[in-house]
């Protein structure tokens, strides 16, 4: 097994057992080794991943159930298939338990969350919970799991998104403690993307370091909210505005059929519109780290070309939002990157067109996407490495899988580390980084090309510091000559 791109020094260091890579302990991590584990195939589809610490298992969804895999070799150690409940949308695992988001055979019907225990894989609590739960974590303690229910729209019903909140101590009651935090009591401030509260639909969660706040994505509103744990109520929503595709380091590639891949400035805007999101604290500081998706409605009817609107020539292909475009203002869906917020939703950090610059230089930007949405950043997961915070964050639509890893530790400076590419994945959903002892690793589970990868982290030290140990082994070796 070789690690990429860790130079041959690391290999006096770094010890290597059974496959996977042992992380190194004192050193600042300029860049991380990463070295691909196994792939396993899913016989459908591969979203969302989670690890159980308890069984040293992972815990992989597709639309009708749950692959569980062994973390050593990923091979299947069974699959529940939970298709009679509905569609199976996401999981998350605390201490041996498994909170499972199911999504009603229709959608506009509440769902619910289905508990596991993940060692007998036996059914351990139903619990009712909003329309499309559509994502679902446990809080650091493991006394409480969140639920973005979506509420999305189909055939001409509209339920209402909300967030449920589940005390896991009552989930075998006859009556769980659920609380239900809705939007009709808070103010939506000028830019949030909604014409009606039904437009608002929770995406994804992360809960603050703290445990008393929680931030939803809401993403097809181009906004996140903030949610108070201690009441169970949004306290606020901060709609996240645009950026601008004709600032310097904001170029994209705008069409699909110029025959060429080519970045540069276009006068259109970009609504960030989140997908996953992970929060962490810096400096005494909470932020939100986002990875800026973009999307329409469900039924696509707020979305048109460009040309629709009399534009011509380079930006007719560019796909725009109706709802805040018009001939002379473009406003097109997702940033193209990563952003980081601070609490009160202020931007800190963006990360420009580098994902889109590094997925060209690896080849594997996918120009059909140009048009679209660029490389989609989907999700993000966040580890701390040699008291570095790392962010991973995966791209939907390169030609494979791309998960770019930047140094968060300061936000408003944060930095490209490397991009692992995928030798066999397309289209990372899930992302799970993790620590077993001081072995490091990042699950990825991919829905286009239905596998799932374990990756092996060590961090690489920095070049003045692999000076000063070779000099040290060079002494030590004149060292030993001299008493042989």
């Amino acid at each position: 097994m070789t690690l990429k791109p860790l130079a041959i020094a690391a290999l006096a260091t770094a010890s290597l057992c059974a496959g996977h890579a042992a992380a190194a302990s004192a050193v600042v991590p300029p860049s991380l080794g990463w070295s691909q584990l196994w792939t396993t195939s899913h016989s459908g589809d591969a979203e969302i991943v989670d690890f159980d610490s308890t069984t040293n298992t992972l815990w992989v969804t597709g639309a009708s159930g749950i692959d569980v895999l062994s973390l050593s070799t990923g091979g299947l150690q069974t699959h529940l298939d939970l298709s009679s409940f509905g569609s199976v949308n996401s999981v998350s695992i605390f201490n041996g338990l498994a909170a499972v988001a199911v999504a009603a055979p229709t959608i506009t019907d509440p769902g619910t969350v289905r508990f596991y225990n993940t060692t007998t894989f036996a059914v351990d609590g139903v619990v009712n919970v909003g329309a499309l739960p559509d994502m679902v974590t446990f809080t650091a303690d493991g006394a409480r799991v969140l639920v973005a229910n979506e509420g999305e729209a189909k055939d001409g019903v509209d339920p209402l998104g909300s967030v449920s909140i589940i005390d896991v101590a009552t989930r075998n009651a006859a009556s769980p403690t659920v609380a239900t935090a809705g939007f009709g009591g808070v103010s939506l401030p000028a830019g949030v993307r909604s014409t009606t509260l039904a437009d608002i639909e929770p995406e994804y969660i992360a809960v603050a370091p703290d445990g008393h706040t929680a931030f939803v994505a809401l993403q097809e509103a181009n906004a996140i909210a903030t949610l108070d744990l201690n009441t169970n109520s949004f306290t606020s929503v901060a709609a996240l505005g645009t950026k601008d595709f004709s600032q310097p380091g904001n170029a994209i590639d705008p069409n699909d059929r110029d025959g060429s891949i080519a970045l540069r400035s276009v006068n259109a805007r970009g609504l960030y519109q989140p997908d996953g999101i992970a929060s962490y604290a810096a400096n005494g500081q909470t932020y939100i780290v986002s990875a800026n998706e973009g999307d329409a409605r469900a039924d696509e009817s707020d979305e048109a070309r460009a040309g629709t609107l009399g534009v011509s020539g380079d930006l007719a292909r560019l796909t725009l939002s109706t709802l805040d475009s018009s001939a002379s203002d473009l406003v097109a869906f997702g940033a193209r990157s990563f952003s980081i917020w601070d609490a009160n939703g202020n931007p800190v950090f963006d990360s420009g067109n580098q994902l889109e610059m590094e997925a060209i230089a690896r080849g594997i930007y996918d120009d059909g996407r140009s048009d679209n949405k660029g490389v989609e950043p989907e999700g993000v997961s966040l580890m701390e490495i040699a008291g570095r915070t790392i962010a991973f964050i995966g791209l939907e639509r390169t030609t494979r899988s791309a998960i770019a890893m930047y140094d968060v530790t300061d936000p408003a400076n944060a930095s490209f580390i490397d991009m692992i590419v995928g030798t066999s994945d397309i289209a990372p959903e899930g992302l799970k980084a993790f620590a077993v002892g001081s072995e490091l690793f990042l699950a990825v589970s991919n829905e286009q090309s239905a596998t799932t990868t374990l990756y092996a982290l060590a961090p690489v030290p920095e070049p003045e510091t692999w000076a000063l140990m070779l000099a040290g082994l060079g002494l030590l070796g004149r060292a030993a000559r001299r008493r042989r």
